[in-house]
Parts: C-alpha cells; sequence; structure tokens
C-alpha cells in the first residue's frame, strides 16, 4: 500500500514538502509582525533593541524548531507533542499537554486570531460592526455581543467546516493562504524602502514621548520591558512548532518535517526582520510608539507610499493574514484530543474519522466549540497573554525531551539529529526558563490562574484513566 493510500478509519499522509512548510509558515505569520512592533519600541525605546529583539526571538523559535524536528521525525504520528511528551515523561504528562493545548493555548489563539480578523475587516468596513447587542458583567469584566463576535464566530466555524476536505485539500488551502501572507511583507517592506521617503538615522534616535497606549509603565525599560518584548516578538513567531500535531498526516515524514520546521523558520525570521527594518526606516521611534491601537505599524508606514487607501488596503492584509493563521491552527490542532481520545484518555467520540476524507472531524467540531466560548469572553490581548506563558511552559518540556530520547534510546534511528546538540536545545531550555520567571514576576495573577487551569486537567485525567485497563495505566 502507498505511504498516503488510507484505511477505513484511519489518517492519511496527505501533506507534502510544500504544503507541510506552509502550514508552519501560515499560522506563524498572523497579525503579531503588524502590531507589536509599536508596543516593543514602548518596551525598550531603541530601535536597534527592538531589532535585536526580533532577531534573537527568531533565533530562538529556530533553536526549539531544530530540536523538535528531531523528535517529531522520530515519532510522527497524529498529536505531536501530545505523542513525544507521552513517551518521553508519561501518560500524566502527555495528558496534562493535551489538555492544555485544548483548553487555552490553541483555543485562545484560534480565540485571539478570530476577533483580530473582525477586528481588522470592522476597519475595512468604516466601522459598520461597531456597537453591541447585548452585554453582561461577570466578576468585574464586561462580556459583550454584537456584529464583531459574530464575525469572529463565523471566522471559526468556516474554518473548521473547510478542514472537514481531505488533508491534502487543507494542505494546498494553507498553501496559498501562505504564499499570500509572505506576499502582503514583501509588498509592505519594499515599498517602504522603494517609495517612501526615511533616513537610516532614525535607527539612532529613541522612543522620547510617544503615546504608547495601553502599555503600561512597568512594562517600560530595563529587564521588565525587554521581557515584554520578548513576548511580544515570541507572540508574533508563535505557530512555529505548528506542524508536529500533523506528523501522522505528513508524506515521508523523516526527510520532509526536519525541512519544514528548517526552512519555515529561516522564511519567517527573514520576513519578519527585513519588514520591521522598513519600519524604521520610515517612521521615527515615537512615531511608532505613538500610532493608535485602532491603527498598526504597517498601516502607518504604507500611507506614506500608498496614501489612504493603505489603511483598506492593510485591513484587507491583516484580515487574510489572521484568516490564515487561524485555518492552519484549526488543521493542526485538532489531531491533538484526536490522539488523546484514541488513547482513551479524553472524550471517545473525538477519535472519529470522516470515512470519506479521513480527518477527525468530531475533534474539529469539539476544538471549534471551545474557541468560540473564549472568543465571547475575551479581548484580543487579555487572550494572547493568557496563552504564551502556557504555551511556552510545554515547548520547553517538548525540547528537553531531547535529551530524554537521546539517553534513554540511544540507538533508536534518527533521520535528522539536532543542530548544535546539546548546546542549541539548552540554550533554549535557559531562555525559556527566564522568560517564565520573568513573566510570573511581573504578571503573577494571570499566569497563576494559568497554571490553575493546566491543573485541572488532572481531575480529568485521573477519571479517564481509572477506565483502562491496569497494563494501559
Amino acid at each position: 500500500m502507498r505511504d498516503d493510500a488510507p484505511s477505513s478509519g484511519s489518517l492519511v499522509r496527505g501533506l507534502g514538502l510544500v504544503a507541510a512548510t506552509s502550514v508552519n509558515i501560515a499560522n506563524t505569520i498572523g497579525t503579531g509582525v503588524f502590531l507589536k512592533t509599536r508596543v516593543m519600541t514602548c518596551n525598550v525605546e531603541s530601535p536597534i533593541t527592538v531589532m535585536a529583539v526580533w532577531i534573537f526571538s527568531g533565533l530562538l523559535a529556530l533553536a526549539g524548531a531544530l530540536t523538535y524536528a528531531e523528535v517529531a521525525a522520530m515519532m510522527p504520528r497524529a498529536g505531536g507533542e501530545y505523542v513525544i511528551l507521552r513517551n518521553a515523561y508519561g501518560r500524566t504528562a502527555g495528558f496534562i499537554y493535551g489538555w492544555t493545548i485544548f483548553a487555552v493555548v490553541k483555543t485562545a489563539s484560534q480565540a485571539a486570531l478570530a476577533i483580530a480578523g473582525a477586528i481588522f475587516l470592522n476597519i475595512l468596513l468604516g466601522g459598520a460592526l461597531d456597537g453591541s447587542w447585548f452585554g453582561f458583567k461577570v466578576l468585574g469584566h464586561t462580556f459583550s455581543f454584537g456584529w464583531l463576535q459574530v464575525t469572529a464566530l463565523a471566522a471559526i466555524w468556516t474554518a473548521t467546516l473547510i478542514n472537514f476536505a481531505a488533508v491534502r485539500v487543507s494542505g494546498g488551502a494553507a498553501s496559498v493562504l501562505m504564499f499570500v501572507k509572505a506576499g502582503l511583507i514583501v509588498a509592505v517592506g519594499v515599498g517602504a524602502f522603494l517609495l517612501a521617503k526615511g533616513s537610516w538615522a532614525h535607527f539612532g534616535m529613541l522612543n522620547q514621548g510617544g503615546t504608547c497606549e495601553g502599555v503600561a509603565a512597568s512594562a517600560r525599560g530595563g529587564l521588565a520591558g525587554f521581557g515584554a518584548a520578548m513576548l511580544g516578538a515570541l507572540w508574533a513567531y508563535d505557530g512555529w512548532n505548528n506542524l508536529t500535531p500533523l506528523s501522522g498526516e505528513v508524506r515521508n515524514p523523516q526527510r520532509n518535517i526536519p525541512l519544514a520546521f528548517i526552512l519555515g523558520m529561516f522564511v519567517v525570521g527573514a520576513l519578519y526582520v527585513s519588514v520591521n527594518f522598513a519600519y524604521f526606516y520610515v517612521l521615527t521611534p515615537t512615531e511608532i510608539a505613538s500610532v493608535s491601537m485602532a491603527s498598526s505599524v504597517a498601516t502607518e508606514v504604507a500611507k506614506k507610499f500608498v496614501g489612504p487607501a493603505a489603511v483598506g488596503l492593510i485591513a484587507i492584509g491583516m484580515f487574510t493574514s489572521s484568516y490564515g493563521a487561524l485555518y492552519t491552527s484549526v488543521m493542526a490542532n485538532a489531531r491533538v484530543p484526536f490522539a488523546m481520545s484514541q488513547d482513551g484518555v479524553f472524550l471517545p467520540a473525538l477519535a472519529k474519522v470522516s470515512p470519506h476524507t479521513h480527518v477527525p472531524v468530531n475533534a474539529l467540531i469539539a476544538q471549534a466549540v471551545w474557541a468560540s466560548v473564549l472568543a465571547l469572553s475575551g479581548s484580543y490581548d487579555t487572550l494572547t497573554d493568557a496563552l504564551i506563558f502556557a504555551a511556552w511552559i510545554l515547548y520547553g518540556m517538548t525540547t528537553a525531551s531531547v535529551f530524554v530520547f537521546r539517553r534513554r534510546m540511544p540507538d533508536a534511528p534518527r533521520s535528522y539529529r539536532t543542530w548544535g546538540y546539546p548546546v542549541v536545545p539548552a540554550l533554549f531550555l535557559l531562555v525559556t526558563a527566564w522568560l517564565l520567571i520573568n513573566t510570573l514576576w511581573t504578571n503573577p495573577v494571570q499566569n497563576i490562574v494559568g497554571l490553575l487551569v493546566i491543573a485541572l486537567g488532572l481531575p480529568i485525567f485521573w477519571y479517564y484513566r481509572a477506565k483502562l485497563r491496569p497494563e494501559d495505566r
């Protein structure tokens, strides 16, 4: 039987190298590269430091990708990190990963991307989606419902329904979205350098008196500011590992998974660094720090060479970018609850695979339901801040598994070995530890709540484990 030939009730290896790489790139390029430079400039003031943060964060994500490439190619099965952590640390760790991905990390990311897409569409429509039909308060937090929320929910569910198609079709769509999103970044960068009036002298200036709307004073300057800027850049790079849950559907996984990780990170890093050079070439750091939260740095830069039409053009581009990241996140991360269900430690119905398209339809639906709840419960910034802390705990655990497998399975076949081992994964883990400590120190309440959400998965795991046969526990 061919590698991509399906059997009844099973997934199919329908993603080639281009589609696999596109999934990683399309999921990584969301809204952060258009929105976070303003906040980062307020955090650290200097364009040189902002650029250093973008480069350092990209290298950190690359270090993670280099390590993920080894362990994912060793265990190319649906669920990705869930399978890796289960084999490295046991069923409890694997479940906690899967639960956290489902409960907050990826579903909150999908909700944030859907909200961002609705905001950009509203800009394009001149505020036609403003206003709410009704609202209420819970524990001091206001929940409202109107056209913005309806649009966000529509984005989540259309992305889910499209992913009901065979993975080969979904992979093709991801490739198209990737080229559109990369093209937008290239267009902004090239247009800025060739058509706008700018100056390299801007790189020697500092943010002085920028309005820094919505940026807390505690996150400006010093180590706390640098850490906050790192979190902003890492949110923009988040998704660099998104291919991992789809490992069971990649053709020739021992070759294509490592290549997709590495190619994806080099492309994204080059795009992010180059467009940020363009931002600072056209605008001073104070101008960037003063960009309104209702706009974006990309929009203000494009205005310099496109004029007022830039507002609509960038809004279209960022809506497409948000939706593309949402689409690929929905595609990849439904495989995590699917794999957990197959192992008998989560809702049994989520293990169902469509006999026609060979995708986990019930897991896709469950993911969409929970992402919809989260989309109604928080703002873009609240959701992105909530997920990044939990996400990097899991990234650190997965990266550390390379040491476990090298020691426990020294002779296992490895089509790819982590470049720079053990230095590269060790540096990744050290920086990850610093980021987590710094984030917990500067925003303890929110991140403690995140840890409690993670811990809520334990009673669910104990319930399902008790139903397993003793030899399977």
